[in-house]
């Protein structure tokens, strides 16, 4: 966004709504990302309400319209915006570029898979956006980094700009963001592939089996005075996407003499680090989390515990 700005509004006004102006993780707020962008921040409606013609009345030296997706939270009850497209519509009329930071990234169908609905990146360019900016990590699932696609002469302003050089990635990200979005050529390839989907798609019936699996292996490894049990469980996505949004799943859930806050200490000492949580004394580990193999990073570490308690 600070490059966005920069690019095709500094010195001039951006309009957006007071209920989107958002703060994302490490305090970075929008109001402050406008300021150094050189643009000026105009703000209109209300935190819950905000309609077309509030916009239409605040154009004057405007350099573009700005919409911001509530990626990370949420505004229910007495609450109105206006829609992607009567603020695509409205540029158009008044020859303004409609930008929209869209946050997590997402690019396939969520809802496809029994989750809420989020905007995905190809409905926010057939909408007629200008500009779309998300995370290359979150939903999309790839390298923490900034994209930003649209049509090509604002784009190309964009990359032009000096400020581009200096927020650039590296060759690494690059390759890796690469190999990630080459897995969306199928829609059905990356909920396989792409960790994040592979999670948040996973049927709960399946998780249950995987929880039954794990809870087996682990009870043979452990002593006999350790409880070892699968219990319904509860996920949220998080990561600043789908925050109303709680998932079905199981866990494998452990009590033992050793007391649970040193059990999750030695858990996360062990080599590669294992992350649990505790809920009602319980070591837990939410089989929705685990990736195929990390079963047996968790029975090892769990070996390494029991040996040094």
């Amino acid at each position: 966004m600070l490059l966005t700005l920069a690019a095709l509004a500094h010195g001039r006004q951006v309009i957006v709504s007071r209920g989107e102006l958002v703060e994302i993780g490490g305090s970075f707020r929008m109001p402050e990302v406008m300021a150094q962008s050189g643009a000026t921040l105009v703000e209109v409606g209300t935190t819950n309400r905000t309609h077309l013609r509030d916009y239409e009345r605040a154009i004057t030296d405007t350099a573009l319209l700005l919409k911001v997706h509530h990626s990370n939270f949420s505004i229910r009850g007495f609450v109105a915006e206006a829609s992607l497209a009567d603020l695509v519509d409205l540029g158009r009329r008044r020859g303004l570029p409609v930008v929209f930071d869209l946050g997590s990234g997402c690019l396939v169908d969520l809802r496809t898979r029994g989750l809420p609905h989020e905007p995905t990146v190809q409905e926010a360019i057939t909408a007629g956006c200008d500009i779309v900016t998300f995370s290359g990590d979150k939903l999309l699932g790839g390298p923490q980094a900034g994209l930003i696609v649209g049509r090509s002469k604002f784009v190309e302003a964009i990359r032009s700009h000096p400020l581009a050089r200096s927020v650039r990635m590296d060759k690494l990200d690059y390759a890796a963001l690469a190999a990630t979005l080459q897995q969306y050529d199928d829609p059905e390839t990356a909920w396989s592939t792409v960790p994040v989907l592979q999670m948040l798609g996973a049927p709960a019936e399946q998780l249950r089996e995987r929880a039954e699996r794990l809870r087996e292996t682990v009870a043979t490894v452990v002593p006999g005075t350790w409880h070892v049990t699968v219990q319904p469980s509860v996920a949220e996505v998080g990561g600043g996407s789908l925050p109303e949004a709680h998932l079905a799943s199981f866990a494998v859930a452990i009590t033992s003499p050793t007391p649970p806050n040193r059990l999750e200490q030695a858990l996360r000492a062990h080599r590669p680090p294992v992350f649990s949580r505790i809920e009602d004394d319980a070591v837990l580990f939410d089989i929705r989390t685990l990736l195929p193999g990390d079963e047996t990073v968790i029975v090892d570490a769990l070996k390494s515990a029991n040996s040094a308690s």
